[in-house]
């Protein structure tokens, strides 16, 4: 099926998936994969292991799409009937191919009778056609090929062999289309509702050359709404960008989507120059100044990140990665950060768990009360000479502290490196929000400090009523009076 703009239909073939058994993955991959070579997926059927509804929705797809892809059934089992499919839609018999016949040999041995399970997979359609996909790192060719028959390209619904197998042959099978997608992401702060007449209106103009995509988004600390705009001619799509961004500029979110890449750049745009403005970038070139005098002083694998998920330390891991990623450009490894294991939250284990991707991050993980759990990480970790620390001048028992204080004499020997002593609550909140920083989504509840889970809670100087008369609180970056932080700590909540 020829067309200027090629089209592709996915059929993810059995039971286990309609069951529940096991989660689709393979459809997703496909769509953005093929997104990226400018065929554009129109249709995604998911069917069980049976015959006659196999071969039916091939035979439908294969006339309507330029490409059909199918994955899974092609196994040894009773159920494996993805080739016994493809031959019923296009009429044809099945035969023992002799390539693939040789391949099973090689891999499961030469005493295959014709009709052992090895060699169901060497059963295919008289007019197949078989695609050998190469090795990207040796450029050896694969042993197993890829089975494709008119339009019909049948890939393994195992994940890691299907993606293989299309990052081999991609190029080959769908790189000729000649077409590029230009795409352009809008962030809103406000949902739908709010700007529904004028996405209409945008909408009546474009639909038939730049299709509009409307995404709400309720858990983002960003944005509520993410708009996506698409089209095949760059300079229309720019044009139209260019006018949406006008038409909603009152809600428009500069939302950065990767906010780690440009970390360096960021931070010391910032903080680089101390001259340059004002309090905060006095600040924040302050503690990247203290960072850099620590890195001078200690390795790598001598200093960490104390991190627990909390607003202060997230903002010093943001800036820590930056200024090694500055000082250090070529630098691979793993960032260590030091985490007290404590009851808490499910929500700052799930935001640490995410960060220590994000960060390429390796967690030294210790127990119990500082004063023991630092004696044990000297014990598990002996290399270990400073820890970063996100303390501020006006956290409990920090009115002393220099930007390096060691440890009390009776106390683990350790270097505590304060960069951020000076800052202030709204200092740290103008940091993370200014760069785009994610953070742990109970600052968005209306937490403003972060204890144990039995001793903390929202502070009651963001509580308000919603629009539906129900108790609702503000976000913690718009808490007014910093000094009010600590107002959902119960004293009995460790400092």
């Amino acid at each position: 099926m020829a067309g200027a703009k090629p089209t592709a239909g996915i059929i993810i073939i059995g039971d286990e998936i309609l069951k529940g058994h096991t989660a689709d993955t393979n459809s997703h991959f496909l769509c953005k994969e093929l997104y990226t070579l400018g065929v554009k997926v129109e249709k995604i059927s998911v069917v069980g292991d049976d015959l006659q509804v196999i071969s039916h929705e091939i035979a439908t797809f294969s006339n309507r799409f330029t490409h059909v892809i199918t994955s899974g059934g092609i196994g040894p089992t009773h159920d494996d009937l993805t080739l016994e499919g493809v031959a019923m839609a296009f009429k044809e018999e099945l035969y023992l191919h002799p390539e693939i016949e040789a391949a099973c040999k090689k891999y499961f041995g030469n005493d295959l009778s014709p009709d052992s399970p090895h060699l169901k997979m060497a059963k295919v359609p008289q007019s197949t056609r078989l695609l050998y996909g190469v090795n990207q790192k040796t450029g050896a060719k694969h042993d197993y090929p890829l089975v494709s028959v008119n339009n019909v390209f049948v890939f393994p619904g195992i994940p890691s062999l299907l993606e293989r197998a299309f990052h081999s042959l991609k190029d080959q099978l769908f790189a000729s289309s000649g077409i590029t997608f230009h795409v352009r992401e809008v962030y809103l702060s406000e949902h739908e509702l709010k700007v529904v007449d004028i996405l209409n209106k945008f909408n009546a103009k474009y639909k038939d050359t730049v299709p509009l995509g409307s995404y709400p988004e309720w858990h983002n600390s960003y944005y509520k709404l993410k708009l996506i705009l698409e089209s095949g001619d760059e300079e229309l799509i720019e044009s139209a960008h260019s006018e949406l961004i006008s038409m909603l500029h009152e809600y428009i979110v500069h939302y950065q989507k990767d906010p780690v890449s440009v970390a360096p750049e960021q931070v010391y745009a910032i903080g680089g120059s101390l001259n340059s403005g004002g309090h905060f970038s006095t600040a924040v070139g302050n503690a990247i100044n203290t960072i850099e005098r620590a890195l001078d002083q200690y390795t790598l694998e001598e200093i960490c990140v104390g991190f627990n998920g909390g607003k202060d330390c997230t903002a010093l891991l943001h800036m820590y990665y930056a200024v090694v990623k500055r000082k250090f450009p070529d630098y691979k490894g793993h960032l260590q950060v030091l985490y007290v294991e404590a009851p808490t939250f499910p929500e700052i284990d799930t935001f640490i768990s995410q960060s220590v991707k994000r960060y390429n991050l390796k967690t030294l993980t210790v127990h119990g009360r500082m004063k023991e759990a630092l004696s044990d990480l000297k014990k598990k970790h002996p290399e270990l000479k400073a820890v970063l620390m996100g303390t501020r001048r006006t956290d409990p028992y920090s009115a002393s502290l220099s930007e390096f204080s060691p440890t009390d004499k009776d106390w683990p020997e350790y270097m505590r490196v304060n960069p951020m002593l000076e800052w202030s609550y709204h200092d740290v909140w103008q940091f993370i929000r200014q760069l785009y920083v994610p953070y742990c989504r109970l600052y968005d509840q209306g937490y403003t400090s972060l204890g144990s889970k039995t001793h903390t809670d929202p502070n009651p100087s963001l509580r308000y009523t919603n629009e539906y008369g129900q108790t609702a609180y503000k976000p913690a970056w718009m808490l007014e009076n910093g000094l009010d932080e600590r107002s959902g700590r119960n004293p009995l909540s460790p400092k």
